[in-house]
């Protein structure tokens, strides 16, 4: 990313790289929280030529081959990166600290304000009443997966609409910013309680001549699940403690044992 000849036209580079194409999702940084050494602790180990990519970043002059190969710079060939090597080095220690800085109080501020003005995107539920969508991360390592769109509503994940986001790496928004955004905000949590609770659970579902299929066919409702919410505290607590997961060899055992002792009792007492 270069800047223009003159000094008037001169562009950051973390203001080049938000307005390149596909890059609506992420706000730009404060120079402030990548000067900060704290904020940055353990990327060295992640991002190839580090030093070199951080100088990028905050727009300092960096010297590669190209530049050695042309004369116009008196380092020493040996350790320097190529252009395209120090450009995608940049641009993915860049990613790993805005995942860091969207945590942050500025950082939730900004994207908050992206989430209000649906930069995001809608969800494609009909019940969800076009809530806004927040983008997030399966997994905090880069190079796993591509960016992802979750809904608080239906509390599903979803592709972006657009081919041009999926070259976004998803560690660059992470797995905690969507959870974090929501606490925050409770005003979030709000919308999809009003949506919610305006939905009739007796009419969803599809109809014949004004009958409602049954459940068991099937062309009945299906996938209507992902609509039940806990609304007792028993509930909620059954909610959270249920876990989805194969029973172990030893639980199987007790569990046949149980059946015995059961058998036998009731032999007994016939």
């Amino acid at each position: 990313m270069s800047s223009g000849g003159e000094e008037g036209d001169y562009v950051p580079w973390i203001q080049q790289f938000c307005d390149l194409f596909g890059h609506d999702y992420f706000v730009p940084v404060a120079q402030e929280f990548i000067e900060d050494d704290f904020n940055l602790t353990g990327l060295s180990s992640q991002v190839p030529y580090y030093r070199e990519a951080l100088y990028t970043i905050l727009d300092y002059q960096v010297d590669t081959i190209e530049d050695v190969t042309n004369g116009t710079s008196n380092s020493d060939k040996q350790d320097l990166p190529t252009k395209s090597l120090l450009s995608h080095s940049a641009e993915l220690l860049y990613g790993l600290i805005h995942a860091r800085y969207i945590i942050s109080k500025p950082g939730l501020t900004a994207m908050a304000s992206k989430f209000e003005r649906n930069d995001f995107g809608c969800c494609p539920r009909y019940y969800c009443d076009g809530m806004h969508l927040i983008p997030c991360g399966s997994t905090d390592v880069p190079g796993q997966e591509t960016v992802r769109l979750y809904c608080p509503c239906c509390n599903d994940i979803y592709l972006p609409s657009s081919s041009r986001y999926l070259n976004i790496d998803g560690s660059f928004f992470g797995t905690t910013f969507p959870g974090l955004l929501i606490k925050m905000f409770p005003e979030i949590e709000n919308q999809c309680r009003i949506r919610i609770n305006k939905v009739n659970q007796n009419e969803l579902g599809l109809k014949l001549f004004g009958f409602r299929i049954n459940e068991s066919s099937i062309s009945g409702p299906r996938m209507k699940w992902l609509r039940m919410h806990p609304k007792s505290i028993e509930q909620r607590h059954e909610f959270e403690n249920c876990e989805l997961s194969i029973p172990s060899e030893d639980e199987m055992d007790d569990e046949d044992d149980e059946d015995e002792d059961d058998d036998k009792t009731m032999a007994s007492e016939d």
